[in-house]
């Protein structure tokens, strides 16, 4: 599952060892497999900020994306754009943290890169629809992402952080799902399970 972002970007982590197990969902839920088998038992702040920033890079590029496709209509694409700047701010913030933290920021890839992967399945995009149904589709992936790691949390300051940062996510998922005609969902503690 691709996710346009999975841990709080604007926070100071602490406590590397508290957070050995939130490390590894994030990036099995960013679809890291690889990163997550590396990072077990030796997971880090740096680690952890790197790959929800890794995540963040690849939101702003499918915002982009979808941006630059010309399928998206004034009103339509002027919320891609504000959404996008969501993402944008974010990744700044994480930047800032990792290098606080003496880290080093992982950086994006190239655009084609974006363009080409599979987990965006760009050429599958052929309508307004489709560019909205992708940034729905990442947008539900960070909601659950974020809720499924509050309780690997030790301290209650990032538990509440990645709460907001779901909320916020889930704002952009309603928005998007209401654009695309769909309705809300019909049972209650639908996210995160």
């Amino acid at each position: 599952m691709s996710t346009s972002s999975l841990l709080s970007r604007r926070l100071v982590l602490s406590g590397a060892g508290k957070l050995a197990l939130s490390a590894g969902v994030i990036a099995l839920l960013g679809g890291k497999e690889t990163l997550a088998a590396n990072m077990a038992g030796g997971s880090n702040d740096v680690a952890i900020l790197n790959v929800a920033l890794s995540l963040e890079h690849e939101a702003i590029a499918a915002y982009q994306i979808g941006a630059e496709s010309g399928l998206l209509q004034k009103p339509v694409l002027d919320v891609a754009v504000l959404f996008q700047s969501h993402h944008k701010a974010h990744r700044d913030a994480l930047v800032a943290t990792v290098e606080k933290l003496g880290g080093k920021p992982v950086a994006p890839l190239a655009a084609d890169a974006y363009a080409k992967s599979s987990k965006l399945n760009v050429a599958a995009i052929k309508s307004q629809s489709d560019v909205l149904m992708l940034a729905q589709r990442l947008e539900l992936g960070a909601v659950n992402a974020y809720l499924g790691v509050i309780p690997s949390f030790g301290d209650s300051a990032l538990a509440k952080i990645s709460g907001r940062l779901a909320a916020d996510e889930t704002m952009h998922y309603t928005a998007l799902t209401q654009a695309l005609g769909g309705s809300l969902p019909k049972d209650a503690l639908s996210y995160g399970a």
